[in-house]
Parts: structure tokens; C-alpha cells; sequence
């Protein structure tokens, strides 16, 4: 079989995917295998791939390939999540672009137009993972629209419900007006914002006094329905029982008095806004104040706004600040920091509503999720310093408002049958509701025309929470025998920024509803970010298309490039070059496997004494790289685990082990060797597959015909053993003998061929187990262990130890003493303006860290290099 020059990746990656596809390696059922369970983070239905998909999901990859190899019956669950307010927004504005109003289609209609993006972009992302080598379980592929996901959803609802847990409630809320939806509070995110304190006159009624007062949203007088002073401030006494005028609408509201108010702060009163301030709410319940509500859900002013009715709130803040100004109202403005809330989704600012929602009740939920991560150490944290920020968000939990005024999603299944807001059931489906409607209102005489169903959808994380358990039919059928097999999951890959949204959400309904974790490990990866640290995204420009990528470097390429730098919760400096270095790696495992295969093999000749010590410290050296992977996986640095093997492959194997065993120009290897070395290349495919699944696989069927059983993602993991470590220690010794005599034959010119002795005096006594090494690497014809310094010899030392090699005719001594004493000269003068510089107490108080190190290492390595040249030309004089 001609095995091609190059590496071809895009044609055999192809290949190799379509080959595991058809012979189902992918795909699990329950047996008598321990299983291993991943699911998918589910990314948004209609999105396409970026940087961060490529690391979660390359490390995911990983992770169940590995588990493969070791004998696990391994369950990658793919799907995606239906991804509420993004799909409706992206849906809406393609209704908008073809001239068609959402608000004038009816909910059926417009969820037509939804389920139509959906087919025609949905599921294009999970394809695309293909490319990156996903060997997820397909067959198993969720949505969570499909008709069991959304039973799942519903019955959750319902359980919820029954139980006492979901309620209704007219609450203040974050309310996103270009989604025209609720947020839950962890939906917001707080931006420091430049804006403006305007400092408002407000008359006091029957007087020519008035009160100032300092607020960031002028537009808001239209809803103030009081004013607020603290009752110990001796400013304000004489406004106590007193009314205040509020300006341009001339509305009459009362003064109030409460502690509230923070006497130092601003002018020491402050206007009561109930339905727009979640503090002003709380005071106006306090003191039964009026609610006026002056928004649209658009946040354009309504009626209670007056000439400025149907513009935007930003619009009338300018335009109301000159009003006023003109009005005399107007004290003052001064420029102000202020923390504004902006939807996660869209950008807007958010604006506090009241509104009529649904609310989950989470104080006793959140309990056994406290406890299993923060107290149990039931579900670990990888790294473990995102326990605080998990302890923080589930400490000071809220109820979850788990209701969106969306249509895309599941419908809350409440059903409404008279006109009060507590008319109403709640039921898996119409006919379910019919009957318990029939029941509370002692009608029998009702029918499904006399219920209408809440028009809100449910919070897209109140799917998605339910994911470890729905994707295998746990909720619907907990007795079900894939839930019973693969529940609990073990591993989740995901960021940290959804560690709240998702990952805490999951273990909350994990134990409620099975009283098991959902996984034992949550593996928190970190941003992948451009090199100058900024985030990626499409409005920089330094996203780079990872499909590009793949193209460009190679699947295997891009998967190392991105996972040698992508230690555990730390953000990533993402370059090309990176992956470029990947695409070097697969290069260089392809040329030593093809010199390998291109040595002719004899049977006749007897294995050298060189070669038989060379493969004893390889089978050592991958044994002892084994032991600091599995402790690496073991601890989730995927990274590390990577590193090691890299430098196992491009450093021991291929720049120690193949110079070792290599036979001479044109003569051929001896068997007992040859088989040996593709044993050992064998264990580096095995390692490597996890990372770089298509080369390995590639390779792995060059080396010999292989059945489909016998395939490498099927192959077994490299089995820990007993290994000699002082072996190993040794050849670390012999590295350096080794790079000794390459250095001098470089510096003196001397041609590899052109053999020369060496003279050795073994202070340290250390082995001479690799001496043919020595012998055969470094061209020795003779090797000779002395007690005496060798004159006229070129030496260099390791450790303790002495190394001359005896100067054969081709070097004139007398121009080498020149030349050493030419440079010593000049490697102490430089040593002397180092030195100078550092004894230089100014320039060591005020040079930066990283430049004083700088310059001990030249003085270092300056003073060994001097070391070295006086011992050469003492051997010489």
C-alpha cells in the first residue's frame, strides 16, 4: 500500500467520518458495559458554529472518545435548544423584512412562519460539528420543541404547580421592550452608562416654596404619585401633611414620610414613581400610593404622557429636559455614572414593569443544589474557583419568573374559564383542564369553547433545566430503561456563564425530581477570546469562521491548536498560529510514521544492544506520561493531559526513540525492533485518538488491515503498568551527554561522519546502561572511562561528570586557543557591563520585574559560559 507524502486532511476526514457513521460506532444502547454520559449544551437551534462551540465541544469529544477507548458504553446525547426570544426576534424581523406584522397574524399563523425558519436553518450547527469530528450518538439528537420534550416541559409545569411551588403574581419586573418580553434577574446584565442627573423643582401647593429633587429619568413625572422625605430630617418639617405639584402634568401628590430615605443622599427626597422603581414599589404598597403606569410595551410613552405620547422614552428625555429647563423646573443637570440594566439577548435597556407573570418559588428547591456542590462535594466544579460565584447566585436567589409574553415556546398550560385572574386551571392538556373546570366551577355544562389558554410562553431555561433527564424520557417514563441506564450523566462541558442559567437550574430539578445528581463533574471552560484579550464577535471582525479553520488547518489541527491553550476556566488568546502549530504536530506524526514504514525490515540480523535499551525507556517513558495523563483527566486539565502527550510524541518518540532505533543509510532494521516500534507507535495513536481522531484512525489502518472491529476508535486504551523510573532519570543524563557532543561537533565543525572518541570521568558513577546510545548518536568509535583530565581535548561537562573528546588532526589547535580566548575575552566583558547594571542600586530599584530577570539570566548564563571556555582551553594549553 503506497502511503501518500503529504497528509491529506480534508479527503480523509471525509472518509473517516462517513466510515464510523455506517459501522455505528457512535451510536449506545444499554448492555452490560459501566455506560459514560455526555449531553450536548444545546446550542441554539438556528445558530451557526463559532470559536466557543469548537473548544466545548472538541473537549466533549475528548472526553467520550476516551471513555470509548476504555472500555465504557459511551452516550453523547446532541440537540438543540428552541431558544425563545432569539428565534422569535430573528423570525419577527424576517416577517417585518417581507412587509408582514407579527401583530396581525394569529398565534397558529406566526408559529407556522417559526417552524418554517426552524426546518429550513435549524440543525445546520450540529452538522457542522460533524466537520469538527463530534462523534455524538445522532440517532439520539433532541430539539427542545419536539412533541416528548415539550410533554416533558408540561408536566413539569403541572408537577410544579400541584405542588405549590408555581404561582401567579403581579410583581415588578425587568421587562425588555425590543423583545416586548420578561427577564428573569440572571437575564440582566448591570453596564456602567455616562448619563445625566437632572435636579427637578417641584412647587409645594399653596406656596411659592418647592423641593428639588435629583433623578436620572426626567420622563418618569408623568407616574410620580408622591414625594418622599425622611421623617428625621429638620429640613423638611415644615413640608410634613403638605401636597407637591408635579411639573408640565400639574398632577397634586402628597408628601410623604418614611426612613427610607437616606438623609445624605442627593437633596434628601426623592420622588415615589410605584409602577417604574421596584424600592418606589415597595413604598407605594407601604403607603397605598397610586400606580401609574406610563409606558407602552415598546417603552414609548402612553397617554399618562401627555403631548408626548408614542415617542421613545430616550426621545422625550431629551426633549422633556428642555421643557422643563424653559418651565424654570429645571435646577440644574451634573453628569453621572450610573449601573443601567441591559437585556442579555438584546441589548435594551431594561425597563421595570408591573405586570401580571407566573413565578417558580425557589428557596426550598435550591436547597439540595446547595448542598451536593458547597457542603456534599457530590458534583465537583472544575476549577473549583467558581464554587464562590455558585455559592453567591444560589444564596441570594429569587423566585424565577418563568413566564415570557413570547409565542415561541411551550405554552403555559393554564387555563382561564371566568373573569377573575384566579379563574383558572391548570392541566397537561384542554381536555384535562375541561374536566378540573368543570369541578371548580360545578358546571358540567362547560365546554373546551368556554376556556381560553394563558397566552405567555415559558422561560426557554425552564426546558432546558429538564435536559440530563428529558433527552433519555425521565420525566414522561422515570421507570424507562435508557433513564434508568444513563441517568445520572457524568460529565458537563459548558462556560461560566451560564453556570446559573443552566448548570445550577439542572441540578435543582435533578434532585427535585429524581433525588439524584444530574452529573458528578461540570467542566467550565473558558472564553476564547483574540489576542489583544478582546471577546470575539461578528462586530470586531476577529471572529474567525471555524469552518475556515478546518479548511485551512485541518480538523486535527484546529482541535489541538485550540485545546493546547485551553486550560480549565481560564479565557483563551485564540491565534491561527495556534492552529497552525496543530497542523505542524499532524505533519510530523505522518512523516515519522512514514519513515518508519519506509525502513526495509530483515529477520536475519540480531536486534542491536542500542535499539533494545531504547525501546526498555520508551515502554518506561510511556508509561510514566500515562500515569500524568490520567491525573491530568482525572483533574480536567484536558490541556495538560494534551501537552503531554505532544511532548511524548514530538519529543521522545520522534527526536529520541526513531534516532535510537534508526538503522544506517540504506541498511535495513532488524525485526524484533521494527515491531516493537509500531507497537509503541500504536500506544501514541491510542492516545492521541481522543485529540486527533481522523490522522490516528488514518494511520491506524495503514499500519495493517483492520476489520471494522478492529478499528482504532474501538481499540483499547494504553493498560497502566509497572515502570522502571530510574531508567528514565538515566536517559535524562544521556540526553544531555548526547547534546554535549552534537554541540561541539556543531561549534568545531566536525561532520557527523567523521567519528571521534570520547573519554568520560564518572564522578557522579552514573550507568552505563546507555552507552550504545552514546555510542551510536554521537558516532563514537571508542568510548573510555578515565580517572585523569584528557590534554589536548575538547571537554564540556554534565552534572559532575567530565567529557573530553581527544581533537583529531583536522583541528589546529593553536587557532582553537585563539578563537576560545578571542571569545572568553568578549564573554567577560559582557559579563562585566551586565554585572555593572545590576550592581546599579537605581536601575535595580525602578527596572520592572521581567527586565531584572532578564538580566540575571545573561549574567547566568554568561558565567557558565566563561566556566566552559576555561575548561576548554586549559584541556588545550
Amino acid at each position: 500500500m503506497t502511503i501518500p507524502s503529504q497528509f491529506d486532511a480534508k479527503t480523509i476526514e471525509d472518509k473517516w467520518y462517513d466510515y464510523w457513521m455506517k459501522n455505528n460506532y457512535f451510536h449506545s444502547t444499554p448492555d452490560h458495559r459501566t455506560p459514560y454520559t455526555i449531553v450536548i449544551p444545546p446550542p441554539n437551534v438556528t445558530g451557526v458554529l463559532h470559536m466557543g462551540h469548537m473548544l466545548n465541544n472538541t473537549i466533549q469529544d475528548v472526553l467520550i472518545r476516551r471513555a470509548r477507548l476504555k472500555g465504557f458504553n459511551a452516550c453523547w446525547v446532541p440537540g438543540t435548544d428552541h431558544a425563545s426570544i432569539a428565534t422569535e426576534a430573528k423570525v419577527v424581523a424576517k416577517l417585518k423584512a417581507e412587509g408582514i406584522n407579527k401583530n396581525d397574524l394569529t398565534r397558529d399563523e406566526f408559529l407556522a412562519h417559526a417552524w418554517e425558519w426552524t426546518d429550513k436553518y435549524g440543525g445546520v450547527i450540529l452538522d457542522q460539528l460533524k466537520k469538527l469530528g463530534a462523534s455524538c450518538d445522532w440517532e439520539r439528537t433532541k430539539f427542545t420543541m419536539d412533541p416528548d420534550m415539550s410533554a416533558s416541559v408540561i408536566r413539569s409545569f403541572v408537577d410544579l404547580h400541584q405542588k405549590g411551588l408555581i404561582y401567579r403574581g403581579f410583581r415588578m419586573v425587568n421587562w425588555d421592550p425590543e423583545a416586548k418580553t420578561t427577564l428573569s434577574d440572571e437575564e440582566v446584565i448591570y453596564e456602567e452608562q455616562q448619563g445625566k442627573l437632572y435636579f427637578l423643582k417641584y412647587k409645594i401647593e399653596g406656596s411659592e416654596d418647592f423641593l428639588t429633587i435629583a433623578t436620572t429619568r426626567p420622563e418618569t413625572i408623568f407616574g410620580d404619585t408622591a414625594i418622599c422625605i425622611n421623617p428625621n430630617d429638620e429640613r423638611f418639617a415644615h413640608l410634613k401633611g403638605k401636597k407637591a405639584i408635579v411639573p408640565i402634568c400639574g398632577r397634586v401628590i402628597p408628601i410623604i414620610e418614611d426612613e427610607y430615605v437616606d438623609i445624605e443622599f442627593g437633596t434628601g427626597c426623592l420622588k415615589v414613581t410605584p409602577a417604574h422603581d421596584m424600592n418606589d414599589k415597595a413604598l407605594g404598597e407601604k403607603h397605598n400610593l397610586e400606580i401609574v403606569d406610563i409606558f407602552n410595551e415598546d417603552a414609548t410613552l402612553n397617554s399618562f404622557g401627555l403631548h408626548y405620547e408614542g415617542k421613545d422614552r430616550f426621545v422625550v428625555r431629551e426633549e422633556i429636559s428642555r421643557e422643563l429647563e424653559a418651565s424654570g423646573a429645571l435646577a440644574k443637570t451634573e453628569t453621572h455614572l450610573n449601573k443601567v440594566g441591559t437585556s442579555e439577548r438584546t441589548k435594551a435597556v431594561i425597563e421595570p414593569r408591573l405586570s401580571d407573570q407566573w413565578f417558580l418559588k425557589m428557596e426550598d428547591l435550591v436547597k439540595p443544589a446547595i448542598k451536593s456542590v458547597l457542603e456534599d462535594d457530590e458534583i465537583k466544579l472544575y476549577p473549583k474557583k467558581f464554587e464562590n460565584t455558585y455559592r453567591h447566585w444560589l444564596e441570594n436567589i429569587r423566585d424565577w419568573n418563568i413566564s415570557r409574553q413570547l409565542w415561541w415556546g411551550q405554552q403555559i398550560p393554564a387555563y382561564y374559564f371566568g373573569d377573575g385572574k384566579e379563574d383558572y386551571v391548570v392541566a397537561e392538556s384542554k381536555e384535562e383542564a375541561l374536566e378540573l373546570a368543570k369541578t371548580r366551577t360545578n358546571n358540567p355544562q362547560l365546554t373546551i369553547d368556554d376556556l381560553t389558554q394563558d397566552k405567555d410562553a415559558l422561560d426557554t431555561w425552564f426546558s432546558s433545566w429538564l435536559w440530563p433527564m428529558a433527552v433519555f424520557g425521565g420525566i414522561m417514563e422515570p421507570e424507562n430503561e435508557d433513564f434508568k441506564y444513563y441517568y445520572p450523566t457524568n460529565d458537563l462541558v459548558t462556560g461560566p456563564d451560564i453556570l446559573f442559567f443552566w448548570v445550577a437550574r439542572m441540578i435543582i430539578a435533578g434532585y427535585e425530581y429524581t433525588g439524584k445528581k444530574p452529573f458528578t463533574n461540570v467542566y467550565l471552560t473558558g472564553l476564547v477570546r483574540d489576542k489583544q484579550r478582546r471577546k470575539m464577535s461578528k462586530s470586531l471582525g476577529n471572529s474567525p469562521d471555524p469552518l475556515d479553520l478546518i479548511e485551512k488547518f485541518g480538523a486535527d489541527g484546529v482541535r489541538v491548536g485550540l485545546l493546547l491553550s485551553a486550560s480549565a476556566g481560564n479565557d483563551i488568546m485564540f491565534d491561527e498560529e495556534l492552529c497552525n502549530q496543530g497542523k505542524a504536530f499532524t505533519n510530523k506524526i505522518w512523516n515519522a510514521f512514514r519513515l518508519i514504514k519506509g525502513w526495509e525490515v530483515s529477520d536475519t540480523i540480531p536486534q542491536p544492544g542500542s535499539s533494545k535499551v531504547a525501546i526498555e525507556w520508551y515502554e518506561a517513558k510511556l508509561q510514566q506520561t500515562l500515569v500524568e495523563i490520567e491525573d491530568n483527566f482525572e483533574k480536567y486539565r484536558i490541556s495538560d493531559a494534551l501537552m503531554g502527550i505532544y511532548k511524548l510524541v514530538w519529543d521522545d518518540f520522534c527526536s529520541w526513540f526513531l534516532e535510537m532505533i534508526k538503522p544506517a543509510y540504506q541498511a535495513p532494521i532488524d525485526k524484533a525492533t521494527f515491531n516493537k516500534a509500531i507497537e509503541m507507535l500504536e500506544n501514541n495513536l491510542k492516545l492521541l485518538h481522543p485529540f486527533m481522531p481522523f490522522l490516528t484512525e488514518e494511520i491506524w489502518h495503514y499500519i495493517t488491515e483492520r476489520t471494522t472491529e478492529e478499528a482504532l476508535i474501538v481499540s483499547e486504551w494504553p493498560v497502566l503498568k509497572p515502570f522502571n523510573a530510574n531508567l528514565i532519570a538515566d536517559f535524562e543524563n544521556t540526553m544531555e551527554v548526547i547534546s554535549g557532543i552534537r554541540t561541539i561537533r556543531k561549534d568545531k565543525n566536525i561532520p557527523f561522519k567523521d567519528p571521534i572518541e570520547l573519554k568520560v570521568i564518572n564522578h557522579d558513577k552514573i550507568s552505563i546502561y546507555f552507552d550504545s546510545v552514546v555510542t551510536k548518536l554521537g558516532n563514537i568509535t571508542a568510548l573510555e572511562y578515565v580517572s585523569e583530565k584528557v590534554d589536548g581535548a575538547l571537554s564540556f561537562r554534565v552534572k559532575s561528570n567530565e567529557y573530553f573528546i581527544p581533537i583529531m588532526g583536522s583541528i589546529n589547535i593553536e587557532e582553537e586557543i585563539s578563537k576560545l580566548t578571542e571569545e572568553l575575552k568578549y564573554t567577560q566583558g559582557f559579563l562585566k557591563s551586565v554585572q555593572s547594571k545590576l550592581s546599579n542600586e537605581k536601575f535595580v530599584a525602578g527596572a520592572p520585574e521581567k527586565v531584572l530577570n532578564n538580566e540575571k539570566q545573561k549574567e547566568a548564563d554568561a558565567l557558565a559560559k566563561i566556566a566552559t571556555i576555561e575548561q576548554s582551553l586549559a584541556s588545550l594549553i
